[in-house]
């Protein structure tokens, strides 16, 4: 939870599959529409993989693009961790399989599950051994292919979701720069989403949407009043892109500017782990976050979990 750490954001990058299915698309076997899609969740459309395509393949794609974007060989990075709850396998995890693929030599690797909240808590606990000087570069992606793991008949989560990759290059500063990490869990609203071994992902929409609403606020000005700042310091809000709902309700419940909050989640839909660096990269290419900016990055979701990380994007 520490206010200042040597801790930055030097690069990102993401891959999405380039099968885009629009919401007319869905319509054709699902009783719904475009319009009413939208209305309650800002999604569009959304890409989904190939048959032949894995999550290891979308992952190592998003690594390279972090990697080229930060100017950063394979060989200098110490740790991969991939956030995702769809793996190829049990084992070996998806980040061995990118590290192998990506040439990470000098890398320990794992994976981390946490859902919608996992990319957060895979960026603290890489910035965390950053911070303790165990290592200088960690490589931190989220991946998800819900696609596999939704049942396309259920009109209720089959119009959220989509599959795609993230991914941002962490690296050890000159100097502390402000920064704050908080995390939380309770299983016991673990039955409002989930996804069985086997089965497909069940939601109860409306617990979830009043859980999101309520969570973003809430570590929002919790990070602002630990750090002493206020909503004007931050370059940007980069929220998992559940839905366009529950961000417009949370920005208003929390008396905070909506434009303050990253959105793009009528491209790609909710692509879980992988939805928050998506954003922050496409933020970037966008010049929306510059050099020094601070940026909180909210995960929440199933567990359920959830998690707030500030902090400085390409400090020295």
């Amino acid at each position: 939870m520490m206010h200042q750490a040597h801790v930055t954001i030097a690069g990102a990058g993401f891959y999405v599959p380039p099968r885009v299915v629009t919401n007319n698309d869905l319509s054709q076997r699902l009783e719904t529409d475009d319009e009413w899609i939208v209305q309650r969740t800002g999604i569009r459309q959304r890409h989904l993989v190939e048959e032949s395509v894995t999550t290891t393949d979308l992952a190592t794609r998003a690594a390279w693009a972090a990697l080229d974007q930060s100017g950063t060989a394979a060989e200098e990075i110490d740790l991969v961790i991939v956030a995702t709850s769809t793996p190829d396998d049990r084992f070996p995890s998806t980040a061995a399989r990118v590290q192998h693929a990506i040439g990470a030599t000098h890398a320990a690797a794992f994976d981390l599950s946490a859902a919608c909240s996992g990319f957060v808590y895979a960026t603290a606990v890489g910035s965390q051994w950053i911070e303790t000087g165990c290592f200088r570069n960690a490589l931190v992606v989220g991946v998800d292919v819900f696609s596999r793991i939704v049942d396309w008949r259920d009109r209720r989560t089959a119009i959220l979701f989509g599959d795609g990759a993230g991914a941002v290059l962490l690296r050890r500063t000159e100097k502390p720069y402000p920064y704050y990490l908080s995390l939380g869990a309770d299983g016991s609203g673990g039955e409002l989403l989930r996804a069985p071994m086997g089965g497909t992902v069940s939601m109860n929409g409306t617990e979830v949407y009043k859980f999101g609403v309520r969570i973003i606020p809430s570590l929002l000005q919790e990070a602002l009043q630990a750090l002493h700042l206020t909503i004007d310091d931050l370059a940007l809000v980069i929220p998992h892109q559940a839905n366009a709902r529950i961000i417009e309700s949370a920005a208003k419940k929390g008396g905070y500017p909506f434009e303050k909050f990253f959105l793009n989640v009528d491209r790609y839909g909710n692509t879980s782990a992988a939805s928050i660096p998506i954003a922050l990269t496409e933020a970037l290419q966008q010049k929306a976050v510059r050099e020094g900016d601070l940026v909180a990055m909210i995960g929440f979701g199933g567990g359920l979990t959830w998690g707030i990380h500030v902090l400085s994007v390409y400090a020295r």
